[in-house]
């Protein structure tokens, strides 16, 4: 026996893994972690948070030497765990708000984004960085050029360059300057530089309805009888031209059914339409006026001359119409349209046409 050797006991020969301290479930994951980068593995460590991205780097300095048994007993433990996974998560708030943004309304999405970018230790940039390049641009423009020397430093190099060639020449110039001086500043800082543009640009305001006020009263008077709604736009003329204009346009009755519709979308536009409301709806309108006329011949014009005929043949049948029970067919057909163009199975024609003769 050596002299380097003698007098060792059975205790200082046992194996490593007894001489080991309980590992933590730290310890572990950066144990997997060291396991799948040694192995060839890719992973998207710094999609991590940061202090998170700074515990694992810690731990895996701290590994040293790890018998083998040590090692399959870790990545037997973490093949179990996983595989007893049913269901994971987005991961965290944002993860959560980015699977649900096509379910949220856009008011809430952005409302639940500027909360989730204010609360403590989250990542401000990923809620500015979602604005459109208007807003961006906004921001460039009305903070200093170091503001907006670090805004651009974080967007993708694609859309940062877009964004300079929208800005004035004299301030994408020193905005593009001020980078240079962007080299060391601490990421303490990019931090609450983006805290601070969150709250002052990105705090949307609760709205109890989402649509705006023209299309709510829009809506209204599509329902509403013609007399009523005439007498109402009059009005909203005297008090405020502009939002009656706009009221205008939100407005779709039978009346405009020759200007917005496509002569091509009629037929499907009356598929789903009642023979008996149909007929009605064309027997009212071609005793009334002008421009009801010129709907009911819109329409039969569009459509096959066998169903024109039926169409013509039983709106005869009918005779005189009361003028109540034309209006409710024809606010029927048209409410049937609009459905159609709201899911967009049709398309409506861009009119700018204000005429106020609308039933």
């Amino acid at each position: 026996m050596s002299c380097q050797t003698k007098g060792m006991t059975n205790s200082t020969l046992a194996p490593l893994a007894s001489r080991t301290p309980p590992l933590t479930r730290k310890r572990k994951a950066a144990m997997i972690v060291q396991l799948l980068i040694g192995d060839g593995g890719k992973l998207e460590l710094s999609q991590l948070p940061e202090d998170m991205q700074m515990l694992l780097a810690h731990e895996l300095g701290a590994i040293r030497l790890v018998d083998r048994e040590t090692v399959y007993q870790v990545a037997t433990e973490f093949a179990r765990d996983l595989g007893a996974v049913g269901l994971s998560s987005s991961g965290g708030a944002d993860g959560a708000i980015r699977a649900l943004s096509d379910h949220l309304s856009p008011n809430l999405a952005n409302r639940l984004r500027a909360e989730l970018a204010n609360a403590k230790g989250s990542d401000p940039w990923g809620v500015l960085l979602a604005l459109p390049d208007d807003k961006l641009m906004g921001i460039m423009t009305l903070q200093s050029v170091e503001v907006g020397a670090v805004a651009l430093s974080k967007l993708p190099v694609t859309r940062a360059a877009a964004i300079l060639e929208k800005l004035p020449g004299d301030l994408a110039r020193k905005i593009t300057y001020a980078v240079s001086q962007t080299e060391k500043i601490a990421p303490e800082a990019v931090q609450r530089i983006g805290v601070s543009l969150v709250k002052d640009h990105c705090n949307a305001i609760a709205v109890a309805f989402e649509k705006a006020p023209d299309a709510r009263v829009g809506a209204i008077l599509n329902f509403s009888p013609a007399l009523t709604r005439d007498a109402l736009l009059a009005g909203l003329d005297g008090d405020d031209p502009t939002f009656a204009n706009d009221v205008r346009k939100s407005i779709f009755t039978f009346k405009d059914i020759p200007k917005r519709l496509t002569p091509t979308d009629v037929p499907a536009c009356i598929r789903g339409i009642p023979p008996e409301v149909l007929a009605t709806a064309v027997a009212g309108a071609l005793a009334g006026d002008a421009a009801l006329v010129a709907t009911a011949e819109f329409i039969l014009e569009n459509i096959s001359q066998r169903m024109a005929g039926q169409i013509r043949e039983e709106a005869a049948e009918q005779g005189p119409i009361k003028p109540k029970i034309a209006e409710d067919a024809m606010r029927d057909l048209s409410a049937a349209v609009r459905a159609l163009a709201d899911d967009g199975t049709i398309s409506f024609i861009d009119e700018d046409d204000t005429d106020t003769s609308t039933t």
